[in-house]
């Protein structure tokens, strides 16, 4: 074969194969795999790395609890320097929870004070999930589930205004935090947020309002008013309307009361209303006070899962916040007696 035919073979076979390596090239670069969530930030820095090793259970435990991923991230990273600091390496402790009243194993180190008490989890994961409870049920955090899931920076305020960091500046660098690495991209919806009736609906048209989590803590903990089967209100006088909390009927008792009495006005035995109420002996109410006119259920309403002690609240109050018999309140808690709670003490509810 002519050499110089020959040369131009190669070179146009050459040619050919470079042309459809690039088009194979661009064509799967169109083609990649969906993700659940954008690729974390670029670089080999502490942040970057900690992003890609805990956004997806971040991304979950918003699922589950409704804190937003973006949030909980930038918690983590200030709170934890970004997993390197000894709380989180030694103790798996991302968010510098102290003990209060926890029953698993502890670790100590110097905070506030000298040899502070923090709590030591099994895992980080363990310790995301002790972190979305930490919000979720306790009081003076629940009005933040209020806002919307993607408004991190009412979330940000909000967790300054209820106490949870004493630095003037907590909110910003957690905000700053958030917009540098781009954080809130883990709070945007996702083909996993779909509903299951939107399942042929791509990712791309959902809002934010989109975003899959659960109800509101103050939505679910609301006392609901009973109606009749047309719909009204109803009520066993002009002035007393019948209210309903885990499906529970219960009145609030006006100035003076007694259990005899509001047992006397809906036909109930003395000692039913007070079975009803775990009490062994009647009394006086004080205005407000949620009576049961029927036996209480055996745990709380779904979604309600447990509830974050302040301090000074006894497990009967509990009990009768969220319609729950006082024994089974003691057996799910592993408790001998109706006591006094310690502030952070986690009561399970279901």
């Amino acid at each position: 074969m002519n050499p110089i035919k020959y040369t131009r073979i190669l070179f146009v076979a050459g040619l050919a194969v470079l042309i459809s390596g690039c088009g194979a090239s661009r064509q799967a670069s169109t083609a990649a795999p969906e993700r659940v969530f954008a690729e974390p930030a670029a670089g080999d820095s502490p942040q970057s790395r900690y992003i890609s090793a805990y956004s997806q259970i971040a991304v979950e435990e918003r699922r589950r609890s409704g804190v937003p991923a973006s949030i909980t991230l930038a918690q983590g990273m200030l709170e934890s320097g970004n997993g390197l600091s000894e709380l989180a390496v030694r103790g798996n402790n991302h968010f510098g929870i102290k003990c209060h009243d926890w029953k698993g194993q502890k670790i100590y180190f110097d905070d506030d004070r000298k040899g502070e008490c923090f709590r030591k989890y099994r895992s980080p994961e363990e310790s995301f999930r002790d972190h979305s409870d930490f919000l979720r049920y306790r009081d003076r955090y629940k009005f933040l589930f209020d806002f919307n899931v993607t408004d991190y920076r009412s979330w940000a305020y909000g967790l300054k205004k209820a106490g949870y960091a004493t630095d003037p500046a907590y909110p910003q660098k957690l905000i700053s935090l958030v917009e540098t690495y781009g954080l809130d991209r883990f709070d945007k919806p996702s083909r996993h947020d779909r509903k299951p009736a939107d399942n042929a609906a791509s990712a791309d048209g959902m809002s934010d309002a989109d975003v899959a989590v659960p109800q509101p803590p103050a939505e679910l903990e609301a006392p609901v008013p009973v109606s009749d089967r047309r719909g009204k209100a109803v009520s066993i006088s002009l002035t007393r309307q019948l209210y309903s909390q885990n499906k529970v009927p219960f009145v609030y008792s006006a100035e003076g009361e007694t259990y005899s009495e509001i047992a006397g006005r809906y036909n109930l035995f003395r000692k039913e209303i007070l079975r009803y109420n775990d009490l062994a002996q009647d009394e006086v109410l004080m205005p407000g006070t949620v009576v049961y006119l029927q036996p209480k259920k055996s745990r709380a309403a779904k979604h309600v899962d447990k509830y974050v002690a302040e301090g000074g609240e006894t497990v009967r109050d509990i009990s009768q916040r969220y319609a729950v018999r006082l024994k089974n309140l003691l057996r799910l808690n592993g408790m001998d007696a109706d006591r006094e709670l310690l502030e952070g003490e986690m009561i399970n509810l279901r």
